[in-house]
């Protein structure tokens, strides 16, 4: 079975970023990260980035974006500047309270993400959504997260941050069995009852079942390290993430 590799989401050291991207990129490959999910550029272009990643042996394993970049005017350039990076996955890192209260608006929203699914797959993209804690609150005997699921197409990305559906309330592996066939990536934050700033292995997430369930399904290409709780300085709390999953063979 081929190893999915890792990536950092770059929002979990973004005041690093801001103050010295290169050298954040430099410091997150020496500590063996496989790739980078964006959240923001920090006004680089598309070429510079690449290069960037390039010269680092990064790549990309996608991109965190606001509903609007992949609507109307925006979604061509948001396809362009991916392409060059080298992203696949331009998701939608969150969207408005609305589509997330009732059945309807989050079936609506499924179907919005469906309808940006077909105009990304002539360019070998999917798009998808990251949630937070209110997707898995009950509504009329459903969730938003599976309502999202069931409106959308089997190639719509439901990027599972497992700490946040946690902390909302969820019963982790289940879900992550549930909808395994569309965590084309996931992303990897620690949840503990009792330590608000628990890295990756050192809380109560299941992660050998989660990790089973991932590659059974065989569908996995990235996980994705986020995390927003800091014991140490960001650029230390994500280095012991990584060396945490290295430690449990991933």
């Amino acid at each position: 079975m081929a190893r999915i590799p890792i990536a950092l989401q770059l929002y979990s050291v973004r005041k690093d970023c801001e103050r010295d991207l290169p050298g954040t990129l430099k410091a997150v490959a020496e500590m063996g990260y496989d790739g980078v999910e964006f959240a923001g550029y920090y006004d680089r272009t598309a070429a510079e980035l690449r290069e960037m990643l390039d010269d680092l042996g990064l790549k990309a394993a996608g991109s965190h974006l606001g509903l609007q970049h992949l609507q109307g005017d925006e979604l061509e350039r948001t396809i362009e500047f991916n392409k060059t990076i080298g992203s696949k996955f331009p998701i939608i890192a969150s969207v408005a309270h609305e589509y997330l209260e009732t059945k309807e608006e989050a079936a609506k929203f499924g179907r919005i993400l469906d309808e940006i699914a077909g105009k990304l797959r002539p360019h070998g993209m999917q798009t998808g959504y990251h949630n937070h804690t209110v997707e898995f609150k009950s509504i009329d005997g459903t969730t938003a997260w599976d309502e999202i699921a069931a409106n959308s197409g089997s190639d719509v990305v439901m990027q599972l941050d497992l700490g946040n559906a946690m902390a909302g309330g969820a019963v982790i592996a289940p879900v992550m069995k549930k909808w395994a066939a569309r965590g084309f990536t996931v992303h990897l934050k620690e949840h503990s009852k009792t330590k608000d700033d628990a890295l990756v292995g050192e809380g109560d997430v299941p992660w050998q079942e989660i990790f089973s369930t991932c590659e059974a399904a065989g569908n996995t290409e990235w996980y994705i390290v986020e995390q927003e709780s800091y014991a140490y300085p960001p650029l230390e709390c994500v280095e012991r993430c990584v060396k945490n999953l290295r430690g449990m063979g991933k």
